[in-house]
C-alpha cells in the first residue's frame, strides 16, 4: 500500500493494523519493550535451565562408574576375553562421556545464546 504522503510503503501487518484501528494514513511502528523485572525473571530462568541441563553430567558420571565396574566383574569372570571386553568398555565410556558433554554444551548454549 502506498500512502498519499510520498513514496512510503507499509508492510501487510501495518496495513491490517491500520485498517483495524482506523489509522489508514499513518505508518505504525511497534517496539518490543521489557522491564527490569522481566529481564530479571528471564535471567533467573536461564540459570534454572542451565542448572537443569547440567544435571545430566551426574548421570554421565554414574554411567562411567557402571561401565568400569562391569569391566572389572567381566574380567574377573573370564580373563581370556580381556581385549574384547576392554574395547566394549571404552566404547561405553565414550558414549557415556559424550552424553555428559552434550548436557554441558546445552547448559552453555542456554546461558550464552539466549
Amino acid at each position: 500500500m502506498v500512502s498519499t504522503q510520498g513514496a512510503q510503503t507499509s508492510t501487510p501487518c501495518q496495513q491490517s493494523l491500520a485498517s483495524y484501528s482506523g489509522l489508514s494514513g499513518l505508518n505504525v511502528a511497534r517496539q518490543f519493550q521489557t522491564s527490569a523485572v522481566s529481564r530479571d525473571i528471564d535471567q533467573a530462568a536461564k540459570y534454572i535451565g542451565a542448572g537443569a541441563a547440567t544435571a545430566g553430567a551426574a548421570g554421565s558420571g554414574a554411567g562411567i562408574g557402571t561401565v568400569f565396574g562391569s569391566l572389572c566383574i567381566a574380567y574377573a569372570r573370564n580373563p581370556s576375553l580381556k581385549q574384547q571386553i576392554f574395547s566394549y568398555a571404552i566404547l561405553g565410556f565414550a558414549l557415556s562421556e559424550a552424553m555428559g558433554l552434550f548436557c554441558l554444551m546445552m547448559a552453555f548454549l542456554i546461558l550464552l545464546a539466549l
